[in-house]
């Protein structure tokens, strides 16, 4: 992905991307680091393409809530039952704009909802679409 150092959107309206971005920004997003080092999804050039992001401005939801937190996965291969021992990759994530992470109350992982090689993230916002509070 492309990001510009000049304009990341955020000046007029808030920006959240979302979805799976198939990198693991940091070794504790991924259960086996040394070991995937070269492999696609934990490359240096892909983890760097992701800080330029942060660096835009942007900020990784999840670990502005949980900045330490091990063992916090949302995809697993379908191989040699990772999901059970818990032998997982986060490449799943909401990347929000500095505009936006004042009003957002949580970032989680919903890791026991199964169907999936991945499992639910879920971003929740303290004031949805600009609502007044009362």
């Amino acid at each position: 992905a492309v990001v510009s150092t000049q304009s990341t959107g955020d000046e007029k309206k808030g920006v959240i991307i979302a979805g799976d971005l198939n990198v693991a920004h940091t070794e504790i997003d991924l259960a086996n680091p040394k070991t995937n080092k070269k492999n696609a999804g934990f490359t240096a050039e892909e983890r760097e393409d992701f800080s330029t992001w942060l660096e835009a401005g942007f900020t990784d939801s999840f670990r502005e809530f949980y900045p330490e937190k091990t063992g916090a996965y949302t995809f697993w291969t379908y191989m040699g039952g990772a999901r059970k021992k818990n032998v997982g990759w986060r490449i799943d994530y909401f990347v929000v704009s500095s505009r936006l992470m004042a009003d957002v109350a949580a970032s989680e992982i919903r890791e026991s909802v199964l169907g999936s090689d991945h499992c639910p993230i879920m971003l929740l916002l303290a004031n949805p679409a600009g609502e007044k509070e009362n």
